[in-house]
């Protein structure tokens, strides 16, 4: 049977300070990624930013980060690798993703990953410093009535009982323990942002038009719609489903069965982090996933994806 293969692109949280290292080891790779990171136009040396956590999670430097990566690990393997049958990005990912499946040049995406961070943090000027809570053990019913108390909303679905919720950071501590008393398990995220929720509604507009600017074609393979779950294959579908992501929630679990009922038999995420490859592995176990995250070698990568292709 001929493998179907899938390519995840990962969103911000598993940043570290050796992100770059394995497509560092191939040459076109390496050029590449010396002009990314031109492009992310990092307020310091790259060496500096992933040596500081506060650096390195800032949403103005982590989206741009976090595609740079995406798109060299892209270019290191993609001659490796059979045309994929789907793309699919989680949150920041998205924009990747549209650059895996050749709509936007790497630098573009790069550009444009930039300019939606800055949107998107120019909405923390008008109103109070958010967070992100990652909830999980709890049904949805039970979670939204609590949500709602805290003034939170669902940002990203990740699985039956698995949410990303997003609102105030003053209210995050008394939400978490609102949550714990009811049994579920809560974090708070690294992110600065309640990407995904309301809070992000003024940057929707200035982001469309961000995306009709810029270079941004056809996708070559569907992209799932991080909102719906749909396949998109044309520009004007991206723009309108881009921007409204950000204010939108997340459908990960339902892009997730999008996957598999697209009969994909192999998915490999691009990286950094391998958390997208854990969580459609346990969803969907008769998938063969990994992350390129994984392995030590761009050949360790190929020699897996070699045994489930053939």
């Amino acid at each position: 049977m001929t493998a179907t293969l899938a390519l995840l692109c990962p969103g911000q949280g598993a940043q570290h300070r050796g992100m770059f290292e394995l497509a560092r080891t191939d040459a076109r790779a390496s050029r590449l990624l010396a002009d990314l990171i031109d492009e992310a136009r990092l307020p310091q040396p790259l060496d500096e930013v992933l040596a500081q956590d506060a650096l390195l999670f800032s949403n103005r430097l982590a989206q741009p980060l976090v595609v740079a990566a995406t798109l060299a690990n892209w270019t290191a393997l993609g001659d490796a690798l059979p045309a994929p049958a789907v793309v699919a990005g989680y949150s920041i990912g998205e924009v990747a993703a549209y650059g895996v499946a050749g709509a936007l040049a790497p630098r573009d995406a790069v550009a444009l990953a930039r300019e939606r961070a800055r949107l998107m943090d120019a909405c923390l000027q008008h109103t109070p410093a958010q967070a992100l809570v990652a909830i999980s053990g709890l049904p949805q019913g039970a979670l939204r009535a609590a949500l709602g108390q805290a003034g939170y909303d669902v940002a990203i679905e990740t699985g039956e009982d698995s949410f990303i919720a997003g609102g105030r950071a003053d209210r995050a501590d008394a939400l978490q323990h609102a949550l714990q008393a009811l049994g579920a398990r809560a974090s708070r995220l690294p992110v600065e942002v309640a990407s995904h929720t309301p809070f992000m509604a003024g940057a929707v507009a200035p982001l469309v038009a961000e995306l009709q600017a810029c270079r941004f074609g056809n996708p070559q393979a569907p992209v799932l719609s991080g909102i719906s779950a749909e396949r998109i294959v044309r520009r004007d579908q991206a723009i309108d489903h881009l921007s409204r992501q950000l204010a939108q929630t997340i459908l990960w679990k339902d892009c997730m069965d999008a996957i598999a009922e697209a009969g994909v038999t192999v998915a490999l995420e691009l990286g950094p982090g391998a958390g997208l490859a854990r969580m459609l592995q346990a969803r969907h176990p008769q998938i063969a996933t990994r992350s390129v995250a994984d392995f030590r070698s761009l050949a360790g990568v190929a020699a897996w994806l070699q045994r489930h292709v053939d």
